[in-house]
């Protein structure tokens, strides 16, 4: 049983260009949150900080640390590896820090069935609608139609992932969006009352698949 004085692992996920990695980044300026640092093969973004946004590292060290078993999950995204070493997660958490993670959907199920001794909450990032998605794509870093094209193709398959997460939260703005993440996490924190309506999400989700 997790013990109380120990933080609470939280995951962020969404299709690319939902929002998580600015919601996480949000988070991680409050008392006590902190994230969870991912290793991947992929080269920097413009903007990207070596070290602080991520380890970037080559395939071989990837596999390297894949082989000493030394992730607490990993998963290839978009012909790119991406995971999060278990021993900085964990002392951070004995520490009483709570963990943020800016995963997808594989490492958050991995993260799921390992079942550790500490408390778990689930957040899901949906767009308004698939039109607003692919502007957000188009108008972050890659200027390549190409690109976005292929994220939006696989936004498809990873919004039916949604149904694994506690909660599913629609970012239409990302201050509001904000806002809601962090009171589910507190009312799940002190067991206080969480305003969440399954049913409308459910709704959004149809219309997005439609």
């Amino acid at each position: 049983m997790p013990i109380d004085n120990d933080g609470v692992m939280i995951i962020l996920s969404s299709p690319s260009g939902a929002g998580k990695t600015t919601l996480v980044k949000l988070l991680s300026k409050l008392d006590d949150f902190e994230i969870s640092i991912s290793h991947t093969t992929r080269k920097p973004r413009q903007n990207e900080i070596p070290n602080k946004d991520y380890y970037f590292v080559n395939e071989k060290e990837f596999k390297r640390l894949i082989k000493n078993q030394e992730f607490l999950e990993y998963a290839k995204v978009f012909n790119n590896f991406y995971g999060s070493t278990r021993t900085p997660v964990i002392n951070s958490l004995n520490n009483g820090k709570n963990v943020l993670f800016d995963i997808d959907w594989q490492g958050a199920d991995q993260i799921k069935n390992k079942k550790l001794d500490y408390k778990l909450i689930t957040f899901f990032i949906l767009p308004p609608s698939k039109k607003i998605l692919f502007e957000r794509l188009s108008n972050r870093d890659m200027k390549d139609k190409l690109i976005a094209e292929e994220r939006m193709k696989q936004f498809d398959h990873d919004v039916l992932h949604w149904i694994n997460y506690d909660y599913v939260i629609i970012n239409n703005d990302i201050e509001n969006c904000y806002q809601k993440i962090y009171s589910l996490i507190q009312a799940e924190i002190k067991n206080g009352s969480k305003d969440y309506d399954k049913d409308f999400i459910r709704s959004h989700i149809e219309k997005l698949t439609s």
